[in-house]
């Protein structure tokens, strides 16, 4: 018999880990996962772990500041996460098997005085840094407008994305349209491949709090019918191209926020197509239920009457413009957290000596 995470990849989903810790990434792809993402929060609290002291000594031992050595510690576990899932890449003639890079954070930060075409420029920048000789790597860039801006030119570069950080049809059809003109410019469309994440249970907690009127059967939906809709676009978008690869949406933020939430809600009710970024709190609880199968549904939107309550009451560019607010600082401040762990590392490890 099937495990539930078996049984949502036999109904056509990629099941990518939400970590980039070395257990976690063996567990998870004993499972069936099959790529992972990085960013500041997971890289710190796996320094908090302690399980990584000698390789920050040695980092800093060797003259890198607070920030190298951020930066270094995070290229080291990604690239170890893309060796466990480099064979997935092969196999998949690159249309799988990857892990997510995130760009420093720091150029979203409110006190960032860079205007957009200079965030843009470092972007792209770094992209090319941190891309360069990595065969399943995914530069993860924000739908932010400085990282919108960097798209096209990073795309026509070679390198692959992950656009992270969208919660609008506004976003998603900006950096599509970006990645696009950027894969024109190519020589040629044989290793194309692009993802989009879009961040679902966010959506909820909004709603739950700003706008109380939805109906019983709305509420707690507009995540998912969000998604579904992001995923029908992008499904015609790329339905006439003619690529080898597929370009994709990952549905992220896939763990429930509300304690009443079954732990497969969103799991579920997005199973059967694409890449579900899962957190490992997420795989664990749906791992112990018993008998939990997984049938396709991401194409399955709800009844119309649930459909017309959330078009008539939610606005959605206010949504946007509230999430992406509350995105940046969870974007920015878990990088500044970092490097002021790794301060304190830097000092516990010298006194140690």
């Amino acid at each position: 018999m099937m495990t539930p995470l078996e049984s949502l990849i036999a109904s056509g989903t990629k099941l990518w880990l939400d970590s980039i810790d070395p257990d976690l990434v063996a567990t998870n792809r004993a499972q069936g996962a099959t790529g992972a993402t990085s960013n500041p929060i997971i890289v710190g609290d796996l320094i908090k772990t302690g399980r990584f002291d000698d390789r920050l000594a040695t980092l800093m031992d060797e003259g890198f500041d607070d920030e190298a050595v951020a930066w270094q510690v995070t290229n080291l576990l990604v690239k170890e996460a893309q060796e466990v899932f480099f064979d997935v890449h092969q196999k998949t003639l690159g249309n799988d098997g990857y892990v997510s890079f995130e760009l420093d954070p720091l150029l979203e930060d409110v006190e960032c005085k860079l205007s957009t075409e200079e965030r843009a420029a470092q972007y792209i920048e770094l992209g090319k840094k941190w891309a360069a000789g990595q065969s399943n790597r995914m530069i993860k860039v924000p739908a932010t407008p400085g990282g919108l801006a960097a798209l096209e030119e990073l795309v026509a570069a070679g390198i692959t994305v992950n656009v992270t950080l969208i919660f609008s049809q506004r976003q998603y059809q900006a950096a599509r349209d970006a990645v696009w003109r950027g894969a024109q410019r190519r020589d040629s469309l044989d290793n194309f491949k692009s993802v989009y994440s879009i961040f679902v249970s966010r959506i909820d907690v909004y709603t739950a709090k700003q706008v109380a009127e939805l109906s019983e059967a709305a509420q707690g939906m507009v995540g998912i019918v969000n998604a579904q809709r992001l995923w029908q676009d992008n499904q015609a978008f790329w339905a006439d191209k003619k690529l080898s690869l597929d370009q994709e949406i990952i549905f992220a933020s896939t763990g429930t926020k509300n304690p009443n939430d079954p732990p497969q809600k969103y799991v579920a009710a997005l199973a059967g197509s694409d890449i579900q970024t899962n957190p490992p709190a997420t795989n664990d609880a749906i791992q112990k239920i018993d008998g939990l199968t997984f049938e396709r549904a991401v194409d399955q939107l709800p009844p119309q009457e649930v459909l017309d309550d959330i078009d008539a009451k939610v606005d959605f560019t206010k949504m946007e413009e509230t999430l992406m607010e509350e995105g940046l600082a969870k974007f920015a401040d878990p990088q500044k957290a970092l490097l002021a762990l790794i301060a304190e590392k830097r000092s516990t490890l010298q006194a140690a000596k």
